[in-house]
């Protein structure tokens, strides 16, 4: 089994055509062979906001071989729609290596890996979360601000805001140098300390899902940098 995350800038004159996708690639994306989970995620307007950034989307996605993920990304006339309509495309390999909590019921990532335990190289990270909706406020009050400190923290290379609905269903993605450099963050920021211990006291979610991933490979760039 494979898991790829694509991260896709549209063109200037596709911001319609990109935010239908969200609603009519659902049928297309359920009849592709070989396609376990996905998820087609909206981005945050300057990388982690709640207001939407149109241009810029990303597609989760874990398939039952890497055959079946390259048949797709080299094939299937969705993607090659989106190849057409977009400026830039950066495309991740990912294997997990540690993943738990739930995404829409399942864990899409607690699948047998033979990737070893990243001690060197880069590592992925995702947290994705749906947020009772009266918690909103405070939600957005303490963790859009620590989510963004996450894209300048030592040792990332990129990081975004994706979320399948506005406010309320979020993830974060983001892309490390080493998985010492994001613990070093997870376990030595304030800020980032301080909201998981909000998290606990105050039940904002209504499910949650964190995963770690090695990076197998990447394709494409990401605001002009081959990551």
């Amino acid at each position: 089994m494979l898991t790829t995350l694509s991260i896709l800038t549209l063109l200037p004159d596709q911001k319609r055509w990109g935010f239908a996708q969200m609603g009519t690639a659902q049928g297309p994306l359920r009849q592709v062979p070989g396609l376990q989970f996905q998820k087609l995620l909206g981005s945050g307007a300057g990388g982690f906001g709640a207001l939407p950034n149109l241009w810029r989307y990303g597609l989760m996605a874990v398939w039952e071989s890497a055959e079946a993920a390259a048949c797709f990304f080299a094939e299937h006339p969705l993607w090659q729609q989106y190849q057409q309509r977009t400026s830039e495309i950066w495309t991740a390999e990912l294997a997990p290596l540690k993943s738990h909590g739930l995404w829409d019921g399942v864990n899409p990532f607690a699948y047998p890996t033979q990737a070893p335990e990243a001690t060197t190289g880069p590592v992925a990270v995702l947290t994705r979360a749906s947020i009772r909706l009266h918690k909103t406020p405070r939600f957005w009050r303490y963790v859009a601000p620590t989510s963004a400190t996450v894209a300048h923290a030592p040792g990332v290379r990129a990081a975004i805001g994706l979320g399948e609905l506005p406010v309320v269903r979020q993830a974060t993605f983001s892309l490390w140098e080493s998985a010492q450099a994001m613990q070093d963050y997870a376990y030595r920021s304030d800020k980032h300390k301080q909201v998981i211990k909000l998290t606990r006291q105050e039940n904002w979610y209504g499910e949650e899902l964190f995963a770690r991933f090695r990076v197998l490979r990447t394709e494409g760039t990401w605001d002009g940098r081959a990551l």
